[in-house]
């Protein structure tokens, strides 16, 4: 996986182009497409791209040759593990749909990408409508996610409470042991509670940064009886922890579908202020990509442009030379491909800078912690068939990790016996010093094997 420690989620109810999304992230996966709801009855896995730039291109001598994802003219395509959950409708806390089997696999995912249809021509089951109002669809999956939990927690709320009193345990251990099925450490029970506390008081919310253990720290408003707390209170925590453990992405898909998506556009901008908005048409990707293979346009994921054999004749079409030449050996486009083609520059590429599949996955990934592509070396040597693949591995890794740490991740005996980093310009770097953008291209250098 080239080190890629997390899973995006992609859910979303039926028809609003999930699968579809999926498909375009994944250049092409197993998941059925259909227009109907529960097309995708089991979860589908997939690999998708984080986009970013190869430090490749600041060394010329270097042959790059990943060893997992690719790079293509110094654009380095990072590959991270995706999941699509099957559509999700109201009610499924209920059972509705298969509902808990849906609700139940997005534990596994450490962000989510909240697929809408943004042109407000489904609702909320996903049947074909006019003037849906399309900021809904996120309020009831989070209101259903919200429910599901709050319903496993309070069925045993009696034992618990009763537990904690017993054993005088601490609620961040206490909750921890409750929260854990929903892939929650320790860490982030402190900060949910600290969160919950914090706005108890009305004061400032705290980061959601995940602290250091505290075993003896405990809230301020809380207490440490759970015996007092009523359902009103444990709802208000389980919100916090749905708000903190799941960080959503929304896709604004078929933006280009018309409809009432603008409207559509500011309502959700307007509901959801601290959510990462991208405009999206994942069909609009899915048809680039379709013609890229079949030799009719050159076109890259993520590309803002794409340019058709009409283009090269196309004295105005700004290209360089060699784009030009490439565009010649394309095969000529039809009326009817040529006519959506336009339609695609004209509603998407212009209008938003892209289709926005990569966008919301560069989007999803700086929800984690704003990861840094790191690039380990074993050799700075660019010569030969070790300085061919100088940049094989790349790994995401949360901004400001340890060198040591980060030693760590590569093998449990490299952070054993680790010495020092070193740079591409030959600088030491300390077991302390933090991993940024300018300083993600290193060397580990061990006591023993010198690597």
């Amino acid at each position: 996986m080239g080190g890629t420690d997390f899973i995006i989620g992609c859910v979303g109810k039926p028809s609003a182009g999930k699968s579809t999304f999926f498909n375009a992230a994944t250049e092409g996966s197993n998941a059925k497409v259909g227009n109907f709801p529960f097309t995708t009855i089991n979860p589908n896995e997939g690999i998708g791209f984080f986009l970013t730039d190869c430090p490749c291109t600041n060394n010329p001598e270097c042959q790059c040759s990943p060893r997992y994802g690719r790079c293509l003219n110094g654009r380095r395509f990072v590959p991270v593990k995706l999941l699509d959950v099957a559509g999700l409708i109201p009610g499924a806390h209920e059972g509705r749909g298969l509902g808990n089997k849906f609700l139940d696999d997005l534990r596994h995912a450490d962000v989510l990408m909240h697929v809408i249809d943004v042109s407000g021509t489904t609702n909320e089951k996903g049947e074909t409508t006019i003037g849906y109002d399309a900021s809904q669809d996120h309020a009831w999956l989070m209101e259903e996610m919200q429910i599901w939990i709050f319903n496993n927690l309070w069925s045993r709320w009696a034992s618990i409470a009763r537990r904690q009193k017993a054993t005088n345990s601490s609620l961040v251990l206490t909750f921890s042991q409750q929260f854990s099925g929903y892939g929650a450490q320790q860490p982030l029970i402190e900060t949910v509670l600290r969160t919950f506390d914090a706005r108890l008081r009305k004061g400032p919310a705290v980061s959601a940064e995940p602290t250091k253990y505290e075993e003896d720290w405990e809230p301020r408003n809380l207490g440490n009886d759970l015996t007092a707390w009523d359902k009103e209170r444990v709802m208000e925590l389980v919100k916090v922890f749905v708000e903190l453990r799941f960080p959503f992405v929304l896709v604004l898909n078929k933006c280009d579908v018309g409809g009432d998506a603008d409207r559509n556009v500011m309502k959700i901008s307007e509901k959801f202020t601290n959510q990462p908005l991208v405009m999206c048409s994942a069909l609009a990707e899915c048809f680039l990509q379709k013609m890229k293979q079949q030799k009719y346009v050159l076109y890259e994921a993520g590309d803002c442009t794409f340019y058709t054999r009409a283009d090269a004749d196309d004295k105005f079409c700004m290209m360089d030379e060699a784009t030009r030449e490439k565009a010649r050996k394309l095969k000529p486009v039809d009326d009817k491909n040529a006519s959506r083609l336009e339609k695609i520059k004209d509603m998407v590429i212009y209008r938003y800078g892209s289709s926005g599949v990569h966008e919301a996955i560069r989007a999803a990934v700086t929800r984690l912690g704003n990861r840094v592509p790191v690039y380990p070396v074993r050799h700075w040597n660019t010569t030969g068939s070790k300085g061919a693949n100088l940049y094989a591995e790349c790994l995401l890794v949360p901004r400001n990790t340890r060198m040591r740490d980060f030693a760590g991740m590569l093998h449990v005996a490299m952070e054993r016996n680790f010495l020092y980093a070193e740079g591409p310009d030959g600088r030491r770097l300390k077991e302390s010093d933090p991993l940024t953008e300018e300083n993600n291209v290193v060397r580990i250098v061990t006591d023993t094997s010198g690597v």
